[in-house]
């Protein structure tokens, strides 16, 4: 199936197009994944916006496969070349949409916007003023929330919860409306469903990211609940990007220290027996707790040479991979 503008892809090994980037563009890459608003009309309003602005600009709708452009968006695409379509052949997630329209996109500055309306299009002008100013990045902040007490304590939750797993706490990194530089876009991993912590990636980067209040817009305010199996991968995604952010380079730590706790309790349950075992004499071979003591000494061996193979790993890797990033040579 294909239309004006739009481009069937197979799988995720797509091949970027090839030149560089244009310093005097901006690409909008959108993600369209979830309920998605009227597109066409998010196009001509943004656009609309973008217009007044010196730079030229791109629009890339990357669809997912449970999604079809509708026609009223792929009439604007054969009259507008800056609108590219594309389209996945199944379902593939934001993060692999996202991967898609950076690497599609020609602009040296991107604009990240969801699909549905979270901010108005006057609300873009600050974030990218602000890259033009010098951050590396800026992120919106819908601020204030009009949208109701239960997605209000949604998104607190999941800032207080991710705050506590990085070393700075943004008041709204879960809003999709982003502008980075495409250096930052290129260097940060975006695999499984890490487009939720875009900006704490790029700050563990070292590049300098700033968060600016957006007025919030008004049809972002409707109440969202989801499915259990949905919180569940949440949880999931926020301890992966624990692992992440804290122990990359370092997987024995992490192991290592888990590993010593189960070592370390099923050592003391051990001498405890044994002591029992000469005090009161009796036998400790049928005892429930000497099984329990057996497993937890094994189960912290285990995890310990798991985090021993982790350093392996990333000695294998070391000569191959920067762990940092120089801001400048003075």
């Amino acid at each position: 199936m294909r239309g004006p503008g739009m481009l069937m892809e197979r799988g995720l090994d797509f091949p970027a197009e090839p030149g560089a980037a244009d310093a005097g563009m901006i690409s909008v890459v959108v993600p369209v994944v979830e309920r998605p608003d009227d597109l066409a009309a998010l196009y001509r309003d943004f656009s609309r916006e973008l217009d007044d602005r010196p730079e030229s600009y791109e629009f890339l709708f990357v669809f997912d496969g449970s999604f079809t452009p509708p026609p009223e968006l792929l009439a604007l695409a054969a009259d507008h070349p800056a609108i590219h379509i594309h389209r996945f052949a199944r379902t593939f997630g934001e993060t692999a949409a996202l991967r898609l329209g950076i690497e599609r996109s020609r602009g040296n500055v991107i604009l990240t916007l969801p699909a549905y309306l979270q901010v108005g299009p006057e609300g873009i002008a600050p974030l990218l003023d602000a890259v033009r100013a010098g951050a590396d990045m800026a992120v919106a902040n819908r601020s204030p929330r009009i949208d109701t007490w239960f997605n209000r304590l949604q998104s607190k939750a999941f800032q207080q919860v991710v705050g506590g797993t990085s070393d700075h706490r943004f008041h709204d990194m879960a809003c999709g409306v982003r502008v980075l530089r495409r250096q930052v876009a290129e260097s940060i991993p975006l695999y499984g469903d890490l487009h939720r912590f875009i900006p704490a990636l790029a700050l563990r980067e070292g590049y300098k990211v700033e968060e600016i209040a957006v007025p919030q817009h008004p049809k972002d305010a409707r109440t969202r609940v989801y499915g259990p199996g949905v919180y569940l991968r949440r949880v999931l995604d926020i301890a992966a990007f624990f692992f992440l952010a804290k122990f990359t380079e370092k997987p024995l730590r992490f192991f290592g220290l888990i590993g010593s706790v189960f070592l370390g309790a099923g050592a003391m349950i051990g001498v405890a027996l044994l002591v029992d075992r000469f005090i009161t004499q009796h036998g400790i071979a049928n005892r429930p707790l000497l099984l329990l003591a057996v497993l937890l000494i094994a189960l912290g061996v285990q995890l310990m040479g798991l985090g021993l193979v982790g350093e392996i790993i990333v000695h294998l890797r070391s000569p191959h991979r920067r762990a940092y990033r120089v801001r400048e040579r003075v």
